[in-house]
């Protein structure tokens, strides 16, 4: 498939590819107070965001550091996106899966998303790591909309095993190795910036979600679209979204936290 059908500029790809001899086999996105695991990253080159071309132009989040890291993770060549672009700073639903977008154009075949969440389901409690098992997409939008994708494609993406099935084994056969008690759920992805009221954390425990947040559900669509595989975690930040609490707070839950979820992700990548 082609740059152009990707939506990648040229620009970014090549200066991506100046930064190593290799092509990458996996791409993180690196979520509110996780970009720890980028320091695991072997021969590291680092790329402000404002150095890709066709990265949207929305400013920083706390907690997003906005730089794309190119290197070896645990032997593996790799990717990492520091932060990501959110459908409430103003990008489209387009514009926010860009990452997964420049990965397909890099040749990558394995997506990992992390992403700060709120639990709202039963047994979460602050600092769980959630395997991802499915989403529900609240945000009213689609990184589809007008198939910004490969030439001759189709929007009519099955989404089924969004969350890659045989992955998900590859993770829960990791966390064993490194002893971490790793649950499964589902991931709904609501437009933000406001945290969610009482009544709809009540109406996303009665539809069925695990955890609710402000992004990744774009990026995961746009990977399905590109062929790309996918492997998803949630850090429970807090254990009842809704109620009162803090960006600052979010990031304290992330940066206690993110030492199991880079273990993980170590031990995952040995795995592939």
């Amino acid at each position: 498939m082609s740059m152009v059908s990707l939506g990648v500029p040229a620009s970014d790809v090549s200066r991506v590819s100046r930064e190593t001899d290799e092509s990458p086999s996996v791409a993180f996105v690196l979520g509110s107070g996780l970009s720890g695991l980028a320091d695991e990253v072997e021969g590291a080159s680092f790329i402000p965001y404002d150095e890709l071309e066709g990265f949207p132009a929305v400013g920083a989040v706390a907690g997003h550091a906005g730089q794309l890291v190119v290197g070896r993770i645990a032997g593996v060549p790799a990717v990492l996106f520091k932060g990501r672009a959110h459908q409430y700073q103003g990008a489209t639903a387009h514009d926010a899966a860009y990452p997964a977008r420049l990965a397909a154009a890099l040749g990558v075949q394995t997506l990992i998303v992390t992403n700060a969440a709120g639990g709202v389901g039963d047994g979460l409690h602050t600092g769980d790591v959630l395997l991802l098992s499915d989403h529900i997409n609240l945000m009213g939008t689609n990184p589809l909309s007008g198939w910004p994708g490969p030439s001759g494609g189709t929007p009519f993406i099955p989404m089924r095993d969004a969350y890659d099935p045989a992955l998900r084994s590859v993770a829960h056969a990791a966390a064993d190795e490194i002893g971490l008690s790793l649950k499964e759920g589902v991931y709904a992805g609501l437009l933000g910036p406001n945290y969610e009221t009482p009544a709809e954390v009540r109406m996303l425990r009665t539809l069925g979600a695990d955890v609710v947040g402000m992004s990744t559900v774009p990026e995961v669509i746009a990977a399905r679209a590109l062929g790309l595989r996918v492997l998803g975690f949630s850090l429970v930040t807090n254990v009842a979204a809704g109620e009162d609490l803090s960006h600052e707070e979010v990031l304290e839950a992330g940066k206690n936290a993110e030492v199991q979820l880079r273990a993980l992700s170590l031990a995952i990548l040995r795995r592939l």
